[in-house]
C-alpha cells in the first residue's frame, strides 16, 4: 500500500448511559485540560469491536480466540474419548504449555475436602490464539487421543507457528510474558475516547415494584437503587499502520484490506456494551475525519484541552470546527498530516460508509 498510515478521527454522540465503568460502577473519567471528561477506554473499544458481529461477519474464520480454558476444553475432550483423567490433566498440560504457563485452580466442587486443588491445565494469563493455532491444538488433542498415547517433542514442537492470519491479533497485537517469541506487535493504535467538553456524572434513583404486592400491608417498593450516568460527545482517534498490518498476515494483502473494512465499519456503527438495557445508547460517528499519508501521525485530540463551550448549544458543529482548526493550524506549522482526506458528516449527509471504507483501503 502507497499510503503507510491510515489515521481515523470520530465524533460520537452519546446520550445518558454507562457505556464504560470503573470499579465503582461509575462511568469512566479523565481530568483534560482542567476539566472533567467522561472517557470509554481504548481496551473497552478494541473489545467491543473485534466482538462485533459487524467485524466477524465480514472475517468469518480469520478470526482468533483469547482465553485461558483452552487446556481445560482439551481435557474435557480427552476424557470423553475414553482417556484416563490423570493421562488427560497430563497430556492436556503439555499442549497448552507451550503457550505460557499453567497454573492450579482450587476444585469448588469437593467441599469436604477446602484445601484440595484440581489441575485443570487452565493457563496462567490469557492467550489469544489465531484459527491456525487452534486448528492444530484440537487436531494434536484428537490424534493422542485416538492412539491413547501422549504428545511427542516434533508434536508440541509443532505447534509453535509463525505463520498465522488472524486479523484480530494483526490489528490489536499480542503480548505473551511467558512465551515471547509468540509476541505480535499491533498494527492499530487506538486512544481513549473523551468527551470535547466538560461533564458532571449524575445519579439516578430508581426503585423496583413487586408486582405481587397489593399494598394492603406494605406500599414499600421490593428494592431500591441508584445508578450513574452521563452524556457527551466523544472524541476518539485511531491510527492503523497498514504495511505492519499487512506483514502480521504474512503478506495477505487482500485479507488486510477486508480488515480494514470491517475495523472501519464496527468502529463507525458498534458502541460498548455497558448498561445498554437500562440505557439503550447505541450511536454512530457523526462526524469522521480519515486521512492517508506516510507522515508522522498525530492525534487532534489537543483541539480539546480548551473544552467546547456547552452555551453554545452546537456542540458537535463547535467540536468539528475546532478539530479541523488544529489540524490546518498543525499543517501550517510542520507541513501536512496526511497526503489526503475524507470525511463523513451526518448532519449534513455527507459521505457514506462505503465511500469511507473505498477510501481507507486505498492507495
Amino acid at each position: 500500500m502507497k499510503n503507510r498510515f491510515l489515521q481515523l478521527h470520530f465524533l460520537t454522540a452519546y446520550p445518558p448511559s454507562n457505556l464504560n465503568r470503573d470499579d465503582l460502577g461509575r462511568p469512566k473519567t479523565a481530568v483534560v485540560g482542567g476539566a472533567n471528561r467522561l472517557r470509554i477506554s481504548s481496551q473497552c473499544l478494541k473489545r467491543t469491536w473485534r466482538t462485533s458481529d459487524v467485524f466477524e461477519s465480514r472475517l468469518e474464520g480469520a478470526i482468533g480466540t483469547r482465553t485461558r480454558m483452552i487446556g481445560q476444553e482439551i481435557h474435557e475432550k480427552l476424557v470423553a474419548s475414553g482417556i484416563g483423567e490423570k493421562d488427560a490433566t497430563k497430556w492436556a498440560t503439555l499442549i497448552v504449555e507451550q503457550f505460557g504457563k499453567v497454573g492450579e485452580e482450587k476444585d469448588e466442587s469437593d467441599d469436604s475436602k477446602p484445601e484440595k486443588s484440581k489441575k485443570h491445565a487452565a493457563l496462567k494469563q490469557l492467550v489469544h490464539f489465531s484459527p491456525q493455532e487452534e486448528m492444530g491444538i484440537y487436531s494434536l488433542a484428537e490424534a493422542v487421543a485416538l492412539r491413547k498415547s501422549e504428545p511427542t517433542k516434533d508434536e508440541l514442537g509443532s505447534l509453535k507457528r509463525r505463520d498465522i492470519k488472524a486479523a484480530d491479533i494483526a490489528l490489536f497485537g499480542r503480548m505473551m510474558a511467558d512465551t515471547p517469541e509468540f509476541n505480535m506487535e499491533a498494527a492499530a493504535q487506538v486512544a481513549h475516547a473523551i468527551t470535547t467538553h466538560r461533564v458532571s456524572i449524575e445519579d439516578d434513583f430508581f426503585s423496583a415494584v413487586d408486582d405481587l404486592n397489593k399494598g394492603i400491608e406494605d406500599r414499600g417498593s421490593g428494592h431500591l437503587g441508584t445508578h450513574e450516568f452521563g452524556s457527551g460527545l466523544f472524541y476518539t482517534y485511531v491510527c492503523i499502520n497498514r504495511e505492519l498490518l499487512i506483514k502480521n498476515l504474512q503478506g495477505d494483502v487482500a485479507l488486510a484490506q477486508t480488515t480494514i473494512d470491517a475495523f472501519v465499519r464496527a468502529a463507525s456503527t458498534v458502541s460498548p456494551s455497558g448498561k445498554q438495557n437500562s440505557f439503550a445508547a447505541h450511536g454512530c460517528a457523526l462526524y469522521i475525519l480519515a486521512e492517508l499519508g506516510n507522515q508522522q501521525p498525530r492525534s487532534l485530540s489537543n483541539a480539546f484541552f480548551k473544552p467546547v463551550n456547552l452555551q453554545n448549544q452546537n456542540v458537535l458543529e463547535d467540536s468539528c470546527n475546532k478539530m479541523n482548526a488544529v489540524s490546518e493550524n498543525l499543517a501550517k506549522v510542520y507541513g501536512p498530516g496526511c497526503e489526503k482526506n475524507w470525511t463523513v458528516n451526518v448532519d449534513e449527509g455527507k459521505g457514506t460508509i462505503a465511500e469511507l471504507v473505498a477510501f481507507a483501503i486505498g492507495e
